[in-house]
């Protein structure tokens, strides 16, 4: 592990903020047009960065838009939160979504990016109870559980295993997690520090019996240049992500990384 024979691939995270949606309508559009592989956008209530109570829009509800406006690109949360919604439900939500981006064909495109939840803001102002760091990986080990075992449940089931991404870092539950669950792991770690944090999984992945040789490793280069890049692909990191801010979005800047990732793969 991890695993390394497989071709680079570049996802951008459209930020669901400080944006009419027409314009992220228009930005989903064009970058499956450049070829970008995966499209993201975060699950959260209000903005992240500049006026906190800015234009924000609701992820799992824009996915289901996103599976019927694209014909080709892998999409999804980066990250879903667990505590927002009941397992099940997201089992359900994530089947069906699935089935949507199919459009008749063999396979959909969804892929199931999951983690605890992090940002207070959201948790009180829809009521969700916030918990502490270890209350909500629990809960997320749970949910986890859960929803695998709904998938396995649902008429029709899913139209492929859908791929579970994790995101985090922490050695002691996250990592445990993504040994037990994930098909990919999402940090943004240092490159650096991927090896230790892989031989954590590694670790976790013999007490938890499960084979994570087809582990994919995703990290983030948004404010990075190309030598970062290079030396997460060094580490690696298979999946590279890129947070993509509106409302005036920089396809070019895009593009020179989807050239990084075709010079990678030829």
């Amino acid at each position: 592990m991890p695993l390394l024979d497989t071709p680079v691939r570049f996802g951008v995270q459209i930020q669901p903020q400080h944006t009419p949606y027409d314009g992220i309508r228009d930005a989903v559009r064009r970058l499956e047009d450049l070829g970008v592989d995966i499209l993201f956008n975060w699950d959260h209530f209000f903005p992240l960065s500049g006026d906190p109570d800015g234009l924000h829009f609701e992820s799992w509800t824009m996915l289901g838009a996103w599976a019927e406006q694209t014909e080709r690109v892998e999409f999804g949360a980066l990250v879903n939160c667990n505590s927002y919604r009941n397992a099940d439900l997201q089992a359900d939500m994530a089947r069906t979504i699935d089935h949507i981006s199919a459009k008749g064909g063999d396979t959909g495109r969804f892929i199931f990016g999951t983690g605890a939840g992090w940002f207070e803001r959201d948790y009180e102002e829809y009521g969700y109870e916030f918990g502490t760091p270890g209350s909500r990986l629990n809960d997320l080990a749970a949910g986890l559980e859960r929803v695998e075992a709904r998938w396995a449940k649902l008429n029709p089931r899913p139209t492929r295993k859908i791929p579970v991404m994790i995101g985090g870092k922490g050695e002691q539950k996250t990592l445990r997690l993504v040994a037990r669950h994930a098909d990919i792991w999402h940090s943004f770690v240092r490159p650096d520090e991927i090896a230790h944090k892989l031989e954590v999984i590694e670790r976790w992945a013999e007490r938890e019996e499960r084979d994570t040789s087809n582990l994919v490793i995703s990290n983030e280069v948004y404010g990075h240049g190309v030598e970062h890049a290079d030396a997460l692909y060094d580490a690696g990191a298979r999946l590279i992500t890129f947070g993509f801010k509106g409302p005036d979005f920089d396809f070019d800047l895009v593009e020179s990384w989807l050239r990084w990732r075709d010079a990678k793969n030829a």
